[in-house]
């Protein structure tokens, strides 16, 4: 029993020790930094911030007060979040780095590549070690120019993630002027129809949770939609034998009434409400990730978030693996459906069904895939000369984040507490 204790406590303390070493908050970061508190809100705002606290190895190219103001003034929030996240580049670079380029030139993949809103190479960014000194950056569409220009250094926690200022936003061809519909105008039960998820949007339409759906789409709103494979598989209850009412909650259960993209998932550790919620605990969904991967939980069965139809600040559309199922419709074990018929929505009647909260399952979730290669490229010629290397604000301590090498210091430390707790 007591060697059980140990082995417990051993795992539990190095788990955390682990997420402790690996952790960095842009937000905390930012906030010792007054000179960029409308970039440090923007990305609070568009959820970039917690897509940039998952990932490890990540450049954030900061704007100060003068330049976010000026291109927050005069594009929505989706229109700003794209902007951003071609700021967010994918792999570690600080002021020695930059001024280390291989062939003085190179293409890196930024957030706005994973996102899928980027067509040809448009995601990536053209860092460029210019003549004097001066640094470059621009898009990596062809022709284009390097328009802004490495300002100086903020924070560095080596190799995690490097905060660098830089004169103005990266603009990519279109990503200014590329229509932003408001999110009550998008055609939700097309876009769900095109994700091969049309089940899921034939009810939506024939019980009219859809217009439930698009009435919170302008204020927040984030929809589980199960593909139409969901439906069919073994567990799924007979929905025929579902009153109106409990068609409603089941499909309301599938939404919630706030902007979660992939990131904020990634890190949320809450309970989440749904449209069903209608007291303490009620049709809550919880969530969990493994890496890359996120998976829902009802209290029944899991279900993995799958692929993002939509990303467009506040709504955003997912498809998942399996038809959430929540405990307070069916706590008992539900009949299964007969086998080849189609779904379908009931006709009404009253009398909803009681629950008896079940036991949850956790199952294992695949990874996503990575992001793609950077294009190959060819040094631009020409540059003016004279610019900053460092700055005083630059800093290597880990106020705001730590990283350590993780095999190391797990490996001493598992030694260290092991021998403490036979002791």
């Amino acid at each position: 029993m007591a060697t059980l204790q140990y082995s417990l406590l051993l795992s539990f303390t190095l788990s955390a020790l682990v997420s402790t070493i690996l952790a960095h908050n842009i937000t905390d970061i930012l906030s010792g930094f007054p000179e960029y508190s409308e970039f440090n809100k923007y990305l609070t705002q568009t959820k970039l911030a917690d897509e940039i606290n998952t990932r490890q190895t990540i450049t954030v190219l900061a704007l100060n007060n003068g330049a976010m103001t000026a291109l927050a003034a005069k594009h929505p929030l989706s229109v700003i979040k794209n902007a951003l996240s071609l700021l967010v580049v994918l792999d570690y670079y600080d002021p020695t780095k930059l001024h280390q380029i291989s062939k003085g030139t190179t293409l890196s993949t930024t957030l706005y590549q994973t996102t899928g809103n980027a067509p040809g190479n448009l995601g990536f960014v053209n860092i460029t070690d210019l003549q004097g000194g001066k640094v470059g950056f621009g898009s990596a569409a062809p022709g284009s120019k390097l328009d802004s220009s490495y300002t100086k250094s903020v924070k560095q926690v080596p190799y995690n993630i490097s905060i660098l200022e830089i004169s103005q936003p990266i603009i990519a061809p279109g990503i200014l002027t590329a229509p932003a519909p408001t999110p009550s105008s998008v055609n939700i039960t097309a876009l769900l129809e095109k994700a091969g998820c049309k089940t899921f949007a034939s009810l939506l339409q024939t019980s009219g949770v859809i217009k439930t759906y698009q009435s919170a789409a302008d204020k927040g709103l984030t929809i589980f939609a199960p593909n139409d494979e969901a439906f069919k598989a073994a567990g799924v209850p007979d929905l025929s034998k579902l009153t109106n009412a409990e068609i409603v909650s089941l499909l309301q259960y599938h939404a919630t009434a706030t902007y979660s993209p992939f990131g904020s998932l990634k890190t949320s550790k809450d309970p989440i409400s749904t449209l069903a919620s209608n007291g303490a605990g009620k049709f809550d969904l919880t969530v969990t990730s493994t890496g890359d991967s996120v998976t829902l939980h009802t209290g029944i069965g899991p279900s993995r978030v799958a692929e993002t139809v939509l990303d467009s600040t506040p709504l955003v559309i997912f498809t998942v693996d399996n038809v959430l199922l929540p405990v307070e419709l069916f706590g008992k074990a539900p009949s299964p459906a007969p086998a080849g018929e189609p779904v379908s929505a009931p006709s009404p009647s009253p009398s909803p069904v009681a629950s008896t909260p079940a036991p949850a399952s956790v199952e294992a979730p695949s990874p996503l895939a990575a992001s793609p290669p950077a294009p190959p490229v060819e040094t631009p010629g020409g540059a003016p000369s004279g610019a900053p290397f460092g700055s005083e604000n630059s800093t290597a301590d880990g106020s705001a984040a730590v990283h350590v090498s993780v095999p190391v210091l797990v490996t001493v430390s598992a030694t260290v507490i092991c021998s403490i707790l036979m002791s």
